[in-house]
């Protein structure tokens, strides 16, 4: 499936962001995020280290990383590039998927901020009842 393929992509998502994610091989391991090193885009070593996290876990060293990613905070993109990224490999080689879903890798973290409902201040916080 490689020799068809100029690269292998992945859509990953993690509460409101939404990271589309292409790995070509033959590559020095670099991440590209929107036109930027992870190290410069993220900012937070432990952010880049997430992302690097499953590229780590299947020793895959010879692709290169580039990611577009919009919505949501810093930390949100970091968790939707990783995602798309262990989608990825998964297409790379079908054999990366005990591994990664081992890792929890290929699970989408469904946790999302409750919407705000009428009549409300927040998503759940009412007006306190006065019985007099």
């Amino acid at each position: 499936m490689a020799e068809k393929l100029p690269y292998f992509y992945g859509t990953g998502r993690r509460k409101t962001a939404v990271a589309r994610v292409r790995l070509y091989p033959n590559g020095d391991g670099s991440i590209i995020v929107n036109n930027r090193p992870a190290e410069q885009y993220f900012g937070r070593e432990t952010l880049v280290t997430q992302v690097r996290s499953a590229l780590r876990l299947v020793e895959a060293n010879g692709f290169n990383v580039h990611v577009k990613v919009i919505g949501g905070g810093v930390s949100g993109q970091a968790g939707a590039a990783l995602h798309g990224i262990s989608r990825a490999l998964v297409r790379a080689d079908e054999a990366n998927r005990p591994a990664l879903r081992k890792g929890g890798f290929l699970t989408r973290d469904p946790r999302m901020k409750e919407r705000k409902k009428y009549g409300l201040k927040r998503a759940r916080k009412a007006k306190q009842y006065t019985k007099r």
